[in-house]
């Protein structure tokens, strides 16, 4: 019997640990079903829990006006986790990008990919790695 209860209890408190990062992890604003590639240079960055964010200026193709894209990438540990470093990226550098499009069409999407253009290789220049 007390196993059973204790079983039952961990089942419970499982369930409620797992729900809520389920319910989380929605992309339903992003169109996730296409990637997008864009090439731009970063304003900012921020390695925060439980997603990061790269901020970075690409220029429109239809007005050449300079748009700032907001980009939402996971957190810090799962973007080093694939091999890329926090000094692989940072603000005024050269970035090319693959992501999903907000549906809305504002300017934001959700990171796939993430290739530094800095030209620097001991920082990565070149080197696609995975940011989601």
């Amino acid at each position: 019997m007390q196993r059973t209860v204790l079983g039952l209890a961990a089942a419970i408190v499982s369930a409620m640990l797992v729900t809520p990062a389920l319910a989380h992890h929605s992309h339903n604003a992003y169109e996730v079903t296409q990637w997008t590639t864009m090439e731009g240079t970063v304003t900012e960055i921020h390695y925060l829990l439980p997603h990061s964010w790269v901020y970075m200026e690409v220029k429109d193709p239809k007005t050449s006006e300079a748009v700032v894209w907001a980009v939402e990438a996971t957190g810090p540990m799962g973007i080093f986790r694939n091999g890329a470093k926090k000094e692989d990226v940072k603000a005024g550098d050269k970035i090319k990008v693959r992501c999903h499009l907000l549906r809305d069409g504002s300017p934001g999407c959700l990171l796939g990919f993430l290739t530094p253009m800095h030209g620097d290789m001991a920082r990565g220049h070149g080197v696609e790695h995975q940011w989601d």
